[in-house]
C-alpha cells in the first residue's frame, strides 16, 4: 500500500483532478486485453516528463512499482500492474510536437494514437508505416513498448526500424535523450533500439522522433479466395520465394471469414476455405509488372477467384474486413486466446495444419489469421475461462501450438510481446545465460526492479 504521505508527494505533482485512488475507478486499470487482473493502489496521469520525472524520483525513494499504460490493448498483460502500485497512464500526454517532412520526420508525445499520426501527416503526402492491427485505438508509447508490427511490416518493416531518437525517464527519475532528428546517426549505442520492446521494463519513453515516409505513387490490393487452406499458405511461400515483397499478405481462414461476415456484412466470399488480402505499392509501371507475376503464382497454387480493389472506397473494405477480426472473434465467447508464434514463411503451411490438428484434438473452436507473408502467426481461440475443463484445454493447446512453432525453427512473438503470457515459455528459446544477460541490463536501469515488475524480467 501506498502511504498517505507519499500520496500527498504525487497529489502535488499532478493535482487531485490526475490522481484516481478510488476502488471503482482503479478497476478500469487492473486489466488489459490479456485475461488476468490486478488492482493499481493508485493511477496517476502526467501531462509532462518533468511530471514523469517527479513521480519515478519519489517511487525509486520508497521502492514502488511504476506500470506504464497507453490505452490498454496490449494482449500479452504487459500493461498489468502485477505486482499493483502506481500506474502511469500516458493517455494526456498526447501531443504531436512536430512533423517535418522535408527532414522525414515527426515528433511525438507517447499518449498519440497511432491513426491519429497517420490523419496528421496525410495532407503532407507521408505516412508511418507500422499500423498495428489496433492503429485506431493503440498509442504510440504501446506500439514502441512492444515493437509492434502489423500488415504493412513484411515490406516496411516494425516500429524499431522507425525511431530515430526518443526521451526516457529512468526509474531514478533522470531524463536521458538517445539519437537525434537526423535520418543517420551513429553516435554511440543505438540505445533506443535496447528501449524499444522492452514493455516498460527499463524506462518510461515520454517523447519520440519517428522516420516517416513518403505515400507511394500506386497501391493495389487484391482479395483472392481457395478452396484448399494448404494452396492459400503455399502461395504465400511460394510469391515470396520468386523475390516479390508485397506491402502485406494477410491470411484469412474460412472460420475468420464467416466471423466477420456474421458481423459485418461487407460480402466476403463464405464458402472459401482459404483468403489471401494482397497488397502492393511503388511506382505504377513497377506495380503492373509485380501484380502479373502475382497472378501466375496465385493461379499456379489454384486461386478460385482474384478480386482486385478498384477504388480506394473498395481498398478500405477489405482492410476494415481483416482489421476487424480480432474484435469480431472476441464477441464468439467470454474470453480469447490471439496466439503470436511467428515460423519462417516456408513453414506457415505446415504451422496452420498443425495448429488446426491441435485445436481440433482439445474440440476447440480456432480462427487462423496470420501476417502470413513473415509468418506471424495469430491463431485465435475463443472460449470461456470460468469453463474449467475448456480453459485448461486452451491452456494445453497454447502448450502445443507453441512448441510446434518452435520445432519449423520458429519463435515465441512476433509482435505482441512477451508481458505475463509467455514468460515461462521463454527458456524454449533462450539459454539461461541469454536470460541472465537480460536482467543485468534491466539491473543496471532499474536496480530496485520497480519498472513493470512481475514481467518477463
Amino acid at each position: 500500500m501506498i502511504g498517505s504521505k507519499t500520496k500527498e508527494l504525487l497529489k502535488k505533482i499532478v493535482g487531485r483532478e490526475r490522481l484516481l485512488d478510488q476502488p471503482a475507478e482503479l478497476l478500469s486499470y487492473s486489466y488489459d486485453a490479456y485475461h488476468e487482473e490486478a488492482m493499481p493502489d493508485l493511477v496517476l496521469f502526467p501531462e509532462t516528463c518533468e511530471e514523469v520525472s517527479g513521480i519515478m524520483k519519489i517511487c525509486s525513494a520508497d521502492k514502488i512499482p511504476v506500470t506504464a499504460r497507453g490505452a490498454g490493448t496490449s494482449v500479452c498483460g504487459a500493461s498489468i500492474p502485477a505486482k499493483h502500485g502506481i500506474v502511469l497512464c500516458f493517455s494526456k500526454m498526447n501531443k504531436i510536437v512536430e512533423i517535418n517532412t522535408k527532414d522525414r520526420y515527426v515528433i511525438v508525445e507517447p499518449g498519440v494514437i497511432n491513426i491519429d499520426i497517420q490523419k496528421a501527416l496525410e495532407p503532407f503526402g507521408f505516412f508511418y508505416p507500422p499500423d498495428p492491427g489496433s492503429m485506431n485505438v493503440s498509442t504510440i508509447g504501446g506500439n514502441v513498448a512492444q515493437n509492434a508490427g502489423g500488415p504493412r511490416c513484411l515490406k516496411y518493416g516494425v516500429t524499431v526500424d522507425y525511431i530515430l531518437g526518443m526521451q526516457v525517464v529512468l526509474a531514478s527519475g533522470k531524463i536521458v535523450n538517445f539519437g537525434s532528428t537526423n535520418v543517420k546517426d551513429v553516435t554511440g549505442y543505438r540505445l533506443s533500439s535496447l528501449f524499444c520492446g522492452s514493455e516498460g521494463t527499463l524506462g518510461l519513453v515520454t517523447r519520440i522522433i519517428l522516420r516517416v515516409v513518403p505515400v507511394p505513387e500506386t497501391i493495389k490490393t487484391i482479395l483472392v479466395t481457395f478452396d484448399d487452406l494448404d494452396n492459400t499458405a503455399k502461395s504465400v511461400s511460394d510469391i515470396i520465394g520468386a523475390g516479390i515483397l508485397p506491402v502485406a499478405m494477410e491470411l484469412l481462414d474460412r472460420a475468420t471469414i464467416n466471423a466477420i461476415e456474421d458481423s459485418a456484412r461487407l460480402g466476403l466470399p463464405r464458402e472459401a476455405e482459404g483468403s489471401l488480402v494482397i497488397e502492393i505499392d511503388g511506382v505504377k509501371e513497377a506495380c503492373e509488372k509485380e501484380i502479373k507475376k502475382i497472378y501466375k503464382k496465385l493461379e499456379a497454387n489454384n486461386a478460385v477467384s482474384i478480386q482486385e480493389a478498384k477504388t480506394p472506397k473498395e481498398r478500405e473494405k477489405l482492410w476494415t474486413a481483416r482489421r476487424s477480426a480480432y474484435g469480431v472473434f472476441a464477441k464468439l465467447a467470454p474470453d480469447l486466446l490471439s496466439e503470436d508464434v511467428t515460423v519462417p514463411v516456408s513453414k506457415v503451411p505446415a504451422m496452420i495444419r498443425k495448429t488446426v490438428e491441435i485445436t481440433k484434438k482439445y474440440g476447440l473452436k480456432v480462427g487462423i489469421l496470420a501476417h502470413a507473408g513473415d509468418g506471424n502467426m495469430h491463431p485465435m481461440i475463443p472460449a470461456d475461462r470460468n469453463n474449467i475443463e475448456q480453459w485448461e484445454n486452451v491452456e494445453k493447446a497454447l502448450v502445443e501450438i507453441v512448441q510446434a512453432a518452435i520445432d519449423l525453427n520458429g519463435t515465441l512473438s512476433g509482435e505482441h510481446g512477451i508481458g505475463l503470457a509467455k514468460t515461462r515459455f521463454l527458456p524454449l528459446v533462450m539459454s539461461k545465460d541469454d536470460i541472465e544477460f537480460m536482467s543485468v541490463i534491466k539491473k543496471a536501469v532499474d536496480p530496485d526492479g520497480i519498472l513493470n515488475p512481475g514481467k518477463f524480467v
